[in-house]
């Protein structure tokens, strides 16, 4: 390749030096810069606060970023009227049948209920899954569509597609169940008084063994800080349908037993407290015997526990859980030990303490002559 030679004018020196373009780095273009920094150094913004988020000192801890989970999810827009028209729908078209042909349940007691109005407080024992469905699918009109269920934040509300779930097709509140918390209190107490009524577990949880545990003071303290009636609710059946740690339900029978109203009293809610699991465990003495013979040891205070026999080891307590013959588990009472074939132990001495209060055989009289029909 031959050199270029210089021009005349270059020769002589007279000509004006080249002008040259400054020369932009390859890849570069005209692009704007993507960083922050690139771009405040492009606009020739100041690079201090409030252009930058201050710097916090190193002997100073960084506080955690806050939750939209668990107790504090939001879950007003569930109770909006597109959520419950939704909601309303799913119910009565898809969960009410599918739960009928699940449990086919037998619903006891609704007449102790009718004449209550507004919003209602209903504690019912724990011990599977599908009871938070049975429940809302038996309950009257009234309520079905104007309830929220208190649920575990822990358990419910740990991730965004579980929250948003349970909201919309349960209408679930979040509540911490393992220490006191003031707002999941106050939330609940606002929605009372607004006019919905609620679904509560005092057991806290599900049953691990069948047995009930021992009750928080949950709904009494709304109750008396509300001024609303607690309805006590025994399940029956459920554990056998959905067990805990299962997935499958199995097709089976359940028993909802409603109780009378319980009102605030001038014990305070430690008061109500008990009256609310006294309550439930006589629906459930009712439920495995008679209203007869459960309203007759309600009345003496020798009412099985829920919570089964005291100081029994794990087997014992699974072998005195033995079905009954409505396929659920109840610690059998005196009466009901001798039309089976397996008792719970102690049953012989239980008998014969049950002949010796005063007036056994009177009573045994008025309940024989009781079932026995009348001449036409």
């Amino acid at each position: 390749m031959r050199a270029r030679l210089p021009t005349p004018a270059e020769r002589s020196g007279s000509a004006a030096p080249r002008r040259r373009l400054p020369v932009t780095p390859a890849g570069t273009g005209s692009r704007l810069p993507v960083t922050p920094a690139g771009l405040r150094s492009w606009l020739s913004l100041p690079s201090g606060f409030p252009f930058v988020a201050p710097t916090r000192p190193t002997t100073l801890p960084v506080p955690p970023a806050e939750s939209s989970l668990g107790v504090h999810y939001d879950t007003s827009w569930a109770r909006r009227y597109p959520a419950r028209l939704a909601r309303a729908t799913l119910t009565e078209l898809v969960a009410r049948p599918a739960v009928a042909a699940l449990t086919s349940p037998r619903v006891e007691g609704l007449d102790r209920v009718a004449h209550l109005q507004g919003p209602v407080i209903f504690a019912a024992n724990h011990s599977s899954h599908v009871d938070t469905p049975l429940v809302v699918s038996v309950l009257p009109e009234r309520w079905r569509h104007q309830l929220v269920v208190a649920s575990a934040a822990d358990y419910f509300f740990d991730s965004h597609l579980k929250a948003a779930g349970f909201a919309l097709l349960l209408n679930a509140v979040p509540i911490e169940r393992h220490r006191v918390d003031r707002g999941s209190a106050r939330r609940l107490t606002e929605l009372i008084e607004g006019g919905w009524s609620l679904l509560i577990y005092p057991e806290g949880g599900r049953s691990p063994d069948g047995w009930g545990q021992p009750h928080q003071r949950g709904p009494a303290w709304l109750a008396e800080r509300t001024g609303r009636p607690v309805v006590p609710l025994h399940l029956a059946g459920t554990r056998r349908i959905l067990p805990r740690h299962s997935f499958l339900p199995r097709p089976g029978r359940s028993e909802v037993h409603f109780g009378r109203p319980l009102w605030p009293g001038a014990g305070g809610a430690r008061e109500l407290a008990v009256r609310i699991e006294a309550a439930i465990a006589a629906l459930a003495d009712e439920q495995a015997t008679d209203w007869w013979s459960a309203t007759r040891r309600a009345a003496t205070g020798t009412t099985p526990p829920l919570t089964g026999p005291g100081g029994a080891g794990e087997w014992r307590r699974a072998w005195a859980l033995g079905p009954t013959a409505s396929g659920a588990g109840r610690w059998r009472a005196p009466d009901v030990a001798r039309r089976s074939s397996r008792a719970w132990p102690g049953a012989d001495v239980a008998r014969r303490d049950e002949r010796a209060w005063p007036g056994a055989d009177v009573a045994r009289r008025d309940e024989r002559a009781a079932d026995r029909p009348s001449p036409s």
